[in-house]
Order: C-alpha cells, then structure tokens, then sequence
C-alpha cells in the first residue's frame, strides 16, 4: 500500500508518501506527481519520503527524475538517505560531466600498477588479505581497518534499517500468537465480597401485594463469591482461518526482513566498491603528480643546459599544478565515500575507517539468463513475501466466507457464593451455546468483495514483480558481459599508452621533440588508466548487482 498526501505552505508544495514505493504504487505516485507538475509546472517542491519502508528500482528512477526536475528529496533512515544521497550525486555528477570530461584529458600517466589493485570484488571468502599498497604506513592506531566479510557482518548487526526489519518481523510472530490464543482455552479468577440494599417498590411497583405486610426494601445483606470462570471456543471455522492467515503474516514479514537483508548488504557491498574506486583514484592521483614532478626537473634541467626552452618549463610546470589540484580532489571524494561506508555501519562518527581488503580480477564465467531467472524467482525474498501475502489474502476471504457459519463455544463457572465466607457452597454454570449470524448489515459481504479485491491487485503485484525480476536479472547479466569486456580493452590500452609516454620521453630527452608530445602521451595515459578504474568498478558493480538479482547477495559476500 501507499499513500500519498500533498500541502501547500507559502508557494511551496510537498508530496508526503507513506508505505512501499514498488510496483504499481510507483505509477500511481508518477501519475499524482505529473498533474501537480501539470497545474502548477513553475512551483517549488518537495517529497517526503520519511514513511517510505521500500524503494524499488522503478521507483529509484522516478524519484530521480523527479529530483532532475527540480523536486527536493527528504529522507530518514539509514536505506532512504543512502537511495536520496546516490541520486543526488549521480545528478550532480551528471550536471558537471562536461568540464570532468576536459579536466580528465590533462590527468598524467600512473606509475602504480605494482600495487594497483585491479578493483574486482570476488565472493567474501576469495579476498585476498594484503592491503599494505592501499594504506598509509602511517595509519593511526585508533582506525578501524575493516574488509568487506566484516563490514557487511557489522551492517547486519548494527545498520538501523536491518534491525527495524528484524523487530518488524518479531511483531508479526507475536500478532500470531495473539490471533492465536483466540482459539485457546481462556480463565479468570474471580473474588468478589458486595454488600446490597434492594428497593422492592422500585422492583415490583408499590401495589404490587396489597393487603400484605410487604417491606418497601430489602437488606442490606453481604454477598461473597469466588471462583474461577472459563470459556473456549469449540468449533469456529473464521478464527481458524484468521489463524491461518496471521502466520502466513509472519512467512511475508520475515521475506520482507530477509529483502531488506539483502538490499542492506547490497548498498554495503557498492559503497565498499565506491570507496576501493576512491582509492585507486588517490593512488592514481599521487602518481600522476610524482611523474609531473619528474618532467617539470626534466624540462627545467634541460633548460639549465641550454637544450630546452621556457615553454617547456612553464607547461611542466602548468601541468604539475593541475595534478596537485586532482590529487586534492580525490582524497575529499575518499574521504567522503569512507564517511558514507560509516554511516551504513552504524559505527561512532569519531570512529576512523579504512579498509583492509586488496581485491583483484576473478574471472567467473557469464550465466544463462532463463537460469538465472529461474534462480531469482527461486531465491529472491520480495518474490516469497508476495506469495505469502496472497495466502493472507485468500485465507482472510475464507474466514469471512466461513463467518456465515455457526459457531460452537463452551462457557462456564465455578464459585462459592453465599452471604458471607462461613456459609457459602459451591455453585456452578455450564453451557454450551451455538451462534447463527442471521443480519450482519452487509459486513460480511463487504469483508468477502474487499478481499477479491485485493486478490486482485496481488495478481497484478506478481506480474509486475516477475517482468522487475526478470528486467534486474537480464540487465545485471548485460552490464556483466559488457564490463568484462571493457577491462579487457581498458587494460590493453593502458599498456599501449605506457608505451607512448616512454617513446615520447625518449624523443624529448633527445632534444628531437618539444615535451608537447610528452604532455599529450601523458594525458593518454591518464585517460587509459581513468577507463580501467571505471571498467573495473562497472564490473565490480555488475557482480554485486547481479548477485542481489538472483537472490545470492548474503551467500555471496558474507560468511
């Protein structure tokens, strides 16, 4: 279910959505959204998506677009800030794209491939453990150095979102031994000690006995009972199908806390992903500004000699200083990915963190698709929530059907009764009753169309969740098979621009060339290495993305 509420303060309007944004509830909040914008297309607004429990990948794109139109995204919660923060940098890197595309054609060549790792993730159990390339040596002792296994336990142990979904969950049983115990026995115990005063003209009328001394009242006189009373329901076919349906509940409430499992791990896995890219950019960054350093004292000592000229130097030096300024650029980007992997571990923010795995290629090789379809619908929890929740559905159909029924019930009570504790005897009750619903007001009719209903509106639920599935399936499988063949072509033109820099360094050092070729083969380079970096991650990524499509994220990366 979702629900969509709109205000409007001072010119500004805000969307508030309560519930799952999936399936066709993304449609309804599209078509909602579309004629405010309609109405309204100059007015400021914002949604609030502080009630959301689930955003699934068609309602990742919406809330994009929307946020590419202008719409302000509000968010609480560890799994809807993550999903707001990666729109609103994938946005932003979008809105800049042009002037990184002709920053990263002055980017230098790297030197750092002997600890340049190639940033692949492999299963948890094929990580490889030396990470000393990737951190200072100097790291202090207070960092918590974290590999992928462990922070993906700590998400699991400490994220908020995860743990909200396990206590969801844990309600749910409970609600199930509450629906439960309707169908038990139940006892109380009674004790009870009343003095009474009884107005007999009231009871009878004053007339009632004319002509008889007849009092006008009687007592007072004490009354005192005690004893246990018990009821229990025989036979009732609507409780035990409401039974039925509450622990069903708990099959859709646990699916939907292992979903909420695996998205958890999912955005784990991509920021630690996110964060290694970083890394590899520092590392790149550091080494592009060694290698200006070396051809700024090259030019300048050439200059010294009388073989090079100013130029030389000054466009040596021009480039030195944009390497500095890239450099600077990639340790904020790590720093903030390494923030953002903190939040998501629910860690102390005073709390350093670095990471402690080194990763590198592993070829695996390239599944089927109607397997992996097939495996998704196996495995993924969103799929086993669904089909538990059309047995809710169904078995709460079938206890307002069966409500039509009688029902047998047995009730009684045992006590002591008398006029004050020294002269009571036990009494008793017993009966067994049976109850026909002869006129509910149409209820029951109303409670048997609401749940075709419903019935109804799962059928389109799974459909549309088995096209979402089988979409997350052939387009992880796609972005899988193009990344492996990008690092492919990144590593071999990495090794053809390594090449270039060492000719035309060569040509310089003769005096038979300006260093504008050593500029421009350096600029190569750094284009090369930037596209293996990003093949690597896409591949990376492709993997995680994949995993989380077919169901397989916990039983790919954590232990």
């Amino acid at each position: 279910m979702l629900r969509i509420t709109t205000e409007t303060k001072r010119g500004h309007l805000t969307l508030s959505i309560e519930g799952r944004l999936a399936g066709p509830w993304v449609a309804a909040l599209e078509q909602c959204w579309r004629e405010l914008l309609a109405a309204s297309p100059r007015q400021k607004f914002s949604i609030n998506l502080c009630g959301v429990s689930f955003i699934d990948n068609a309602g990742k794109v919406l809330l994009k677009e929307m946020h590419r139109l202008g719409g302000e995204l509000i968010a609480e919660g560890c799994l809807n800030q993550a999903i707001v923060n990666e729109i609103i940098e994938a946005d932003a890197k979008h809105d800049s794209g042009a002037t990184k595309e002709s920053d990263s054609r002055k980017k230098s060549p790297i030197i750092f491939y002997s600890v340049f790792f190639s940033l692949l993730l492999l299963p948890a159990g094929l990580l490889a453990q030396g990470s000393a390339s990737q951190l200072p040596a100097n790291l202090p002792s207070d960092t918590l150095r974290v590999t992928l296994e462990q922070s993906v336990a700590l998400a699991l142990k400490q994220n908020p979102t995860q743990q909200i979904a396990v206590l969801t969950a844990a309600e749910s049983v409970q609600d199930k031994n509450i629906t439960r115990s309707e169908l038990l026995p139940q006892a109380d115990m009674r004790l009870a000690d009343s003095a009474n005063r009884v107005n007999l003209k009231a009871q009878f009328g004053g007339e009632s006995f004319p002509g008889l001394p007849f009092p006008g009242h009687l007592g007072p006189y004490q009354i005192f009972a005690v004893g246990p009373s018990f009821s229990s329901p025989v036979l009732d076919l609507s409780l035990w199908k409401r039974y039925q349906a509450s622990r069903s509940a708990v099959d859709a409430s646990k699916a939907d806390s292992l979903s909420t499992r695996e998205q958890v791990i999912l955005l784990v896995v991509s920021q630690y992903i996110g964060t290694l890219r970083a890394v590899a950019n520092v590392e790149a960054s550091k080494s592009r500004v060694e290698l200006a350093q070396a051809l700024y004292d090259q030019a300048a000592d050439l200059q010294k000699e009388g073989v090079g000229t100013g130029i030389d130097t000054l466009r040596a030096n021009v480039e030195l200083q944009n390497e500095k300024q890239r450099l600077i650029e990639a340790e904020n980007d790590r720093d903030a990915s390494l923030f953002g992997l903190s939040r998501l571990l629910n860690l102390d923010p005073r709390q350093k963190v670095a990471l402690a795995d080194s990763l590198s290629f592993f070829e695996t090789p390239q599944p089927e698709v109607e397997a992996s379809i097939d495996a998704a619908l196996a495995d993924r929890q969103e799929w086993k929530a669904i089909l538990a929740e059309e047995k809710v559905v169904r078995y709460q159909k079938q206890a307002s059907q069966f409500s039509r029924l009688p029902s047998l019930r047995f009730d009684g009570d045992w006590a002591y009764l008398g006029t004050s504790i020294n002269n009571s005897i036990p009494t008793y009750q017993y009966q067994a009753s049976v109850n026909f619903p002869l006129f509910t007001s149409g209820r029951i009719h109303a409670e048997i169309a609401k749940a075709n209903l419903e019935v109804l509106k799962l059928d389109q639920q799974k459909a549309d969740l088995r096209n979402q599935i089988a979409l997350d399936v052939k387009t992880s499988l796609l972005n899988l098979a193009s990344a492996r063949t990008e690092v492919q072509v990144a590593n071999l033109g990495v090794e053809l621009a390594r090449e270039e820099v060492s000719q035309a360094r060569d040509r310089f050092r003769a005096g038979v060339a300006n260093n504008i070729e050593v500029i421009s083969a350096q600029d190569s380079l750094a284009r090369a290495n930037d596209n293996q970096i990003l093949a690597l991650y896409r591949f990376n990524q492709a993997r995680a993305d994949l995993a989380r499509a077919v169901g397989q994220m916990e039983k790919t990366y954590s232990k």
